[in-house]
């Protein structure tokens, strides 16, 4: 038999892989709803970072950097940097979320907004060291903007329709952890 967290976990996974999966079909098709030189938001990155606080079981980080090193062999970035730039905030996250818990989502979302720049810059700090080519500063601090303003509808929607909410408080999987 099957322990019904554990399927709900791997039910979870299978949807965010599933997610992700079709994020990445429409950014890989040649249209978009966006101005010509704006780039969009990062609905994965807001995606992951909703699922790592809300319920941190959900994504493991083997899984979270196995979806972004697929996503960077598909945009064809640099293997991995990404992938790790991505799995180290969310671990900064998965560390938080207890406090998270007690603050308002405001807050929630000034820190996602404060990851999302520290992203950007370490990934531009890198690519620079390695002298890599690498987009204009403009459009890279549009898309952190635009993906700090879709953050919230993302929660909506992640909250809403897909049922991810923070645990009640005092609730303890399958190992006997608290989440």
């Amino acid at each position: 038999m099957v322990d019904p967290l554990v399927a709900r976990r791997w039910s979870y996974r299978g949807l965010y892989l599933l997610l992700a999966l079709t994020v990445f079909f429409f950014k890989l098709l040649p249209v978009t709803p966006m101005p010509r030189g704006v780039p969009g938001p990062d609905l994965m990155l807001c995606l992951t970072f909703v699922w790592v606080l809300r319920r941190p079981d959900f994504l493991p980080a083997l899984f979270i950097a196995a979806v972004y090193l697929l996503e960077d062999l598909l945009f064809l970035r640099p293997p991995g940097l990404w992938a790790v730039i991505v799995l180290l905030a969310c671990e900064f996250l998965r560390g938080r979320v207890i406090l998270m818990r007690e603050m308002s989502f405001l807050m929630e979302w000034a820190l996602v907004a404060l990851v999302l720049i520290g992203m950007l810059v370490l990934n531009r700090t890198v690519l620079a060291i390695a002298v890599v080519p690498q987009v204009g500063l403009g459009p890279a601090v549009a898309q952190v903007v635009l993906t700090a303003l879709a953050y919230p509808l993302v929660v909506a929607a992640s909250t809403r329709l897909l049922g991810v909410r923070r645990p009640v408080s005092g609730t303890i999987d399958s190992m006997g952890a608290r989440l």
